[in-house]
């Protein structure tokens, strides 16, 4: 009976080390070569270096609309780098709003490796740059997060307070997201990264949610869930189209949405 136990706890300690293994290697999937610039849509733009509490220059575009009054600060997703968002830059420019996005540390030419904390040290670095360097109104920043950005969208948030979210294809934390890719393993062997169920009752700003019903990546049920978990004012809107293509396949309602938003402000 005691050989069993030393087994099993054996096998627990390999399934916690492959489950590591999981988190640090199928989270991140930054790509380097940034192989098209705003330019490309004929956007003006400033490539810019953020230099975080860590010391870590992470590069970033700064893209101006001459009649904005507010400024979206852009997180993106888990893979590519900021030159894969250029459809989604220009559809938001073009409502009317400047934009700052960035690269997380590890992605694009930005340095460093990326982990959870070290992309919220990121997200501060570019937020207190708007502010301090830019001179923007802290009021007139909403931050925007796609997918796993929305989780850093989110703990800035919850640091800030009172600061509007915009939050695309996003989940709830990523334990239920572990928990759908492996449905067969116990929920409480997966660490409890990026939980924004949690930290979403510390954000009191107003909150857009967009998600599409045939998301293929993040089921919409997670995206109901943190948005259930959320203060008033908060607004949930459904569109269709795949997790990364639903703001193009949507793009009418996707646009109004965010229109309408920040119309209420």
């Amino acid at each position: 009976m005691f050989k069993g136990i030393v087994y099993i706890a054996i096998a627990l300690v390999f399934l916690m080390g492959y489950i590591k293994y999981i988190e640090l290697c199928c989270i991140f999937f930054p790509v380097k070569e940034v192989e098209f610039t705003p330019a490309f849509i004929g956007l003006a733009f400033e490539d810019v270096y953020i230099e975080t509490r860590d010391n870590i220059k992470i590069n970033s575009w700064f893209i101006p609309h001459s009649n904005a009054r507010y400024t979206i600060l852009f997180f993106h997703g888990n893979a590519g780098n900021i030159a894969d968002r250029l459809d989604k830059i220009g559809l938001l420019n073009h409502i009317g709003l400047n934009l700052l996005i960035i690269d997380y540390r590890g992605f694009g030419r930005s340095q460093g490796r990326p982990s959870e904390g070290g992309l919220y040290l990121d997200a501060r670095a570019a937020y207190d740059y708007l502010v301090n360097e830019r001179k923007i109104k802290p009021q007139d920043i909403i931050l925007y997060g796609e997918s796993l950005g929305g989780a850093v969208a989110i703990n800035l948030a919850s640091e800030l307070k009172a600061r509007p979210c915009i939050l695309e294809g996003t989940f709830s934390r990523g334990r239920d997201m572990a928990k759908k890719m492996y449905p067969f393993l116990p929920a409480l062997l997966f660490p409890d990264i990026f939980d924004s169920l949690e930290k979403i009752k510390g954000v009191q700003g107003a909150k857009l949610f967009i998600h599409s019903q045939d998301d293929e990546i993040v089921p919409i049920n997670l995206a109901r869930k943190l948005f259930n978990a959320g203060t008033e004012p908060k607004y949930f809107v459904e569109i269709n189209g795949g997790h990364n293509e639903g703001f193009l396949d949507s793009q009418e309602r996707y646009s109004s949405t965010i229109t309408s938003f920040i119309g209420q402000l």
